[in-house]
């Protein structure tokens, strides 16, 4: 596996679906680790910290620990850090991922910018109409994806990117994007590896925010049939993937393949 240094990877619809190991991802992931390539998990989940994401997942058998994962969250907290130094900011998100947002001063109302974050029975109608009222009144928009849907165990589920876009639209405003697909997420784990985007591969079940996002910052693209994966997904999407396998348990024999052809 000498060709790739560092492995990027999704979690839900990659590794597991509704927290369940997908088959063969475990050994795989050990083969990865085995053979000394750096891995970074990076998921646009909202609804968990990073340590119990790792904790989750190591009960399940997978080599990680907190510090193998960098979620929307924390990106969040390190890009409201740099933009917008002690702002109050009103956080919209199913589930309590305030631990991995460190530093950033959250209120009830008032805010200076809006954080949406990953969608639940909190987008109801009442929660959605405060935040338009707090984009009406100058509040900038910050948005930890865009993701439409993700699957669950019992199928595909709305997530915020679809509120997010009606948001947008009727307070004429455009979110910044922090998690995937933006550019800075995929640097932010490099820089975590120290590698460049030549010597890296990032793998994922999101044709668009996953695989071609990082195509577009310089990462080798892979992505899997499982989770969101959708022929039709594929078929419409605005690029092509640089490699697509059935399920993660093949990336070991890609990455063998990779380094026989060196």
């Amino acid at each position: 596996m000498t060709s790739v240094r560092a492995v990027l990877i999704d979690i839900d619809g990659v590794l597991t679906v509704s927290w369940e190991p997908l088959p063969g991802a475990v050994e795989a992931l050990r083969e990865i680790r085995g053979a000394g390539l750096g891995v970074a998990l990076v998921t646009n989940t909202t609804s968990r910290t990073r340590a119990s994401i790792a904790g989750t997942l190591a009960g399940a058998g997978f080599p990680v620990d907190a510090e193998d994962i960098l979620t929307a969250p924390a990106v969040t907290a390190a890009y409201l850090s740099e933009h917008f130094p002690g702002a109050r900011c009103a956080l919209l998100n199913s589930g309590d991922v305030r631990e991995d947002l460190v530093g950033v001063s959250l209120v009830d109302d008032d805010p200076d910018v809006v954080i949406l974050g990953g969608a639940g029975d909190e987008f109801g109608y009442a929660a959605l109409n405060r935040v338009f009222g707090y984009l009406q009144r100058g509040a900038r928009l910050v948005a930890m994806h865009r993701n439409l849907y993700w699957r669950t165990g019992d199928g595909l589920r709305l997530d915020a990117g679809a509120f997010l876009a009606g948001l947008e639209r009727a307070a004429h405003t455009e979110a910044v994007v922090t998690g995937k697909p933006s550019r800075a997420f995929f640097g932010a784990a490099l820089g975590r590896l120290g590698v460049g985007a030549d010597d890296a591969v990032m793998v994922g079940d999101d044709v668009e925010s996953d695989v071609l996002a990082a195509q577009a910052a310089g990462v080798t693209g892979v992505l899997v049939r499982t989770g969101k994966y959708l022929p039709e997904t594929l078929r419409d999407a605005s690029g092509t993937p640089d490699h697509v396998i059935d399920s993660f348990a093949e990336l070991p024999a890609l990455l063998r393949a990779w380094a026989a052809q060196e």
